[in-house]
């Protein structure tokens, strides 16, 4: 069984004995940490690990198209500020793993949705590869789940936009808020259209994090009203072409949001950080049932501390692996205190783990 077959069979709650053996990513710094560890650096971290990616996908672009051209407007050895390509004023520290400090934002208005941002996000043949028979060959050869791409309904509008001028925007022009999130998703379902009759994919998987420490960005209801609709659409084109499987990405607490998320069709989160509010996935599981799937949980600020903190986080989640519709792996990228040799031990015990 490969890493597709094994992923769809935990997904819906098939004949699974084992978890996939999967790494996501380091920090840069914790790269270059294990490098000074003795990773090698031209070498595949998958076949020194013995690991594979989480999936691959097939997609086309369903962002803004064009970018903004990048203007430079300041510039030393420490940092550079310019206008991004998605119409954001940054400060950017050069040599720092670390979210830009975002100063100013094309987008504020609904004069500037119309005059900068909506037609970027419009059907176009360009957005589909031009070598997507090639992609989706290499991904069905590759043995692992294939995603199509289906972007972000609230997100991007908030990169774009900043969190303080997207919460007013949300009130002051609802309307247009929502036809922002009907404009993606309507370019996501013209994408699904292109891309979807040439190959069986096994997931729709999209971006947000919307979520912080406190809760999310928007209230349930605002999201009910204008941020699932665009999911909904999102979710019945997936399911014109046997699609059953409908993932977001959200850091932070998402609790207040998983039940709406569920009712507009979006039945797997990821990763579900374990964070400092102590999220529980079994605890989504009893209350929402196996219609909710989740990959990730693995708290990894376990890695930092001891070999038995890891097993007793192992151990922790030893019941929603048997139950199915869930996929360990670390809830976000691997921090810089975690050593090479540690993170070697822990993917031993991942790989060592039957049912």
């Amino acid at each position: 069984m490969n890493n597709r077959e094994l992923f769809l069979e935990i997904m819906n709650y098939g004949n699974f004995d084992r978890m996939p053996v999967v790494h996501w990513h380091g920090w840069d710094e914790t790269m270059e940490r294990w490098y000074n560890e003795g990773l090698p650096r031209d070498v595949s971290i998958h076949k020194i690990l013995g690991t594979t990616p989480h999936w691959t996908g097939v997609s086309g672009n369903v962002g803004l198209f064009p970018l903004f051209e990048i203007e430079i407007f300041e510039e030393d050895a420490e940092y550079k500020v310019y206008r991004d390509s998605s119409g954001v004023i940054c400060n950017e520290l050069k040599h720092h793993s670390s979210i830009p400090h975002y100063l100013d934002y094309t987008l504020k208005t609904p004069k500037d949705w119309e005059d900068h941002y909506k037609w970027r996000l419009q059907p176009d043949p360009a957005r589909i590869p031009a070598n997507l028979d090639e992609h989706i060959a290499n991904a069905e050869a590759s043995g692992l789940p294939i995603t199509f791409w289906t972007g972000s309904m609230m997100g991007w509008i908030r990169d774009w936009m900043g969190v303080e001028n997207l919460a007013y925007f949300m009130y002051d022009h609802r309307d247009v808020f929502a036809e922002m999130v009907m404009t993606i998703a309507d370019l996501v379902c013209w994408t699904a259209d292109q891309v979807l009759p040439k190959v069986k994919v096994d997931m729709g998987f999209g971006w947000e994090d919307i979520c912080g420490r406190s809760g999310p960005f928007v209230s349930p209801d605002i999201f009910r009203e204008c941020v699932a609709p665009g999911y909904l659409k999102i979710r019945n084109k997936l399911e014109e072409y046997g699609v059953n499987l409908y993932g977001i990405d959200s850091d932070g607490d998402v609790s207040a949001l998983v039940g709406p998320w569920l009712d507009a069709g979006v039945n797997v989160q990821f990763p579900i950080e374990v964070g400092v509010w102590k999220a529980d996935g079994m605890a989504y599981r009893k209350k929402y049932g196996k219609e909710l799937r989740i990959i990730g949980h693995f708290d990894k600020m376990t890695l930092e501390k001891s070999h038995d903190a890891v097993l007793d986080e192992i151990q922790r989640l030893i019941p929603l692996m048997k139950d199915g519709g869930y996929m360990m792996m670390p809830d976000h990228l691997i921090t810089p205190g975690v050593s090479l040799a540690d993170y070697k031990w822990y993917i031993e015990q991942v790989r060592n783990l039957r049912f």
